[in-house]
């Protein structure tokens, strides 16, 4: 690289956009994840503003900066031994403008209404992105269902569901999963929905079992379309997946279906991890034993090393140290720092697209972006499972259930065209191929003209 990379907080805003993002900060104190969010967006705002001051006129910015509604609710339970437990909830419902808020529910430790706020405000621009009627919104707990035995974790969830179910409905505002939230935990939040509700709304929630209401390819999409993704962006580079390599970090749902999707896709994935470290197999991973070792086994990927000859599992260590041509993200949330994305630029990477919700932390994406390497940020690359969620949501309005192959179909296009809205909105900015400016921008205006159009709310 021939300069050092300026950090995304250092970046210096549209004129009219800072003094926005100052009152962002001062409303919004000790959220930093949520800032980098904010900044994120506005960053790259810049082209729009000046072509439609409309926007600002109307006070566009702030008024999607400002969740509609923001919700935190005690959650108490009882575990096993008897002792009350008492967890916080969340709902963010961000905007919606464009449909009813759509967004997962995240289980985790981790979880602060800064967390939630974050995938909120990201979540309206992936969903703008799609082309579907579709609001944004997040939720979820600082529940750990980790250690947790079945009977503590339906507890748990409906207790959460006696506060959440009157909040959402298939009109209002409609969860998923997300970490942490399964097809278990979905099953139970329905369940004690119904109970309190006495009515069967299947599209009250996404990311059901599908002998109940659920959507197949639901539980590849987000690592089905993120490797989709991936294609077309190559594809504009006139290349493809195939015979390229390609790591994935991450050993869970999204990580395990980008994996499966690259390799039917010709690609060879020669790395992917887990909290442990991370494991690599120069001859290309053998999916089926990862999938035997996580998904039914629940073991750590070392394991894997153990039975493969020839690989091996590096503990402790990022991922992003070995020589791909392919980056995909698929874990969490700033996972992939400046000196890896230094050390992927070194070794020659040509894309990194973002499974994850912000895997990247801000500094990671500047060193990418001037190291000339094309980046396709989350709220683009990983909408594939935001957009089966929403064919899920006509699938129960219509009282229908759609083939594997007919709802893939869907998806493929559904990426396809975010793509194609990205490639053509980051070219109409002057800034041919940087992806996230025309994501921000695409997405935006869409909302904005939905705002637009119902005056001001």
């Amino acid at each position: 690289m021939n300069s050092m990379p300026v950090p995304l907080q250092q970046v210096t805003l549209h004129p009219d956009l800072e003094p926005i993002y100052e009152v962002v900060l001062r409303r919004n104190p000790a959220e930093p994840e949520f800032h980098d969010a904010v900044r994120g967006v506005l960053g790259s705002l810049g082209p729009v503003i000046e072509r439609r001051p409309e926007y600002l006129d109307a006070k566009l910015v702030e008024r999607i900066c400002e969740p509609e509604r923001q919700i935190i609710f005690r959650v108490p339970w009882t575990d096993d031994s008897g002792q009350v437990q008492v967890n916080r909830g969340y709902r963010v419902e961000f905007n919606g403008a464009l449909g009813p808020f759509k967004g997962g529910l995240r289980f985790h430790p981790s979880v602060s209404s800064s967390i939630i706020k974050f995938l909120g405000f990201e979540q309206i621009f992936k969903n703008a992105l799609t082309g579907l009627p579709l609001g944004g919104g997040k939720g979820g707990s600082d529940f750990d269902p980790k250690g947790r035995s079945e009977a503590e974790v339906m507890r748990f969830c409906q207790s959460f569901m006696s506060e959440l179910h009157r909040h959402i409905g298939e009109y209002t505002d409609v969860p998923a999963g997300d970490s942490g939230v399964g097809e278990r935990e979905i099953g139970f939040l329905f369940g004690q929905y119904r109970r309190i509700t006495n009515r069967y709304e299947s599209a009250v929630l996404t990311g059901k079992g599908l002998t109940w209401g659920g959507a197949r390819v639901r539980k590849e999409a987000t690592g089905y379309g993120c490797a989709y993704f991936a294609q077309e962006m190559l594809g504009a580079k006139g290349s493809s997946l195939s015979g390229r390599t390609v790591t994935v970090s991450g050993a869970g749902n999204v990580a395990i279906y980008a994996i499966e999707k690259v390799q039917q896709l010709g690609g060879t994935v020669i790395g992917c991890s887990d909290s442990m470290g991370y494991l690599h197999d120069p001859a290309g991973l053998d999916l089926a034993l990862i999938k035997e070792i996580k998904e039914v086994g629940r073991g750590p990927l070392q394991e894997y090393a153990a039975r493969r000859p020839g690989s091996r599992f590096v503990a402790g260590e990022p991922l992003w140290e070995l020589p791909t041509e392919v980056a995909l993200p698929c874990a969490t949330q700033n996972e992939l720092n400046h000196d890896d994305a230094a050390k992927l630029v070194e070794n020659g990477v040509l894309i990194v697209a973002e499974g994850a919700n912000l895997p990247c932390t801000p500094g990671a994406v500047e060193v990418l972006r001037q190291g000339g390497v094309a980046f396709g940020p989350g709220k683009a690359a990983n909408a594939g499972g935001v957009a089966t969620s929403a064919l899920e949501m006509q699938q129960n309005a219509s009282r229908d259930s759609w083939s594997f192959e007919y709802t893939e179909d869907r998806l493929v296009q559904i990426m396809r065209d975010i793509h194609q809205s990205c490639h053509e909105m980051a070219f109409e900015c002057g800034v041919p191929g940087d992806y996230v400016t025309g994501a921000n921008n695409a997405a935006f205006i869409r909302v904005a003209d939905a705002m637009l159009a119902m005056g001001v709310t």
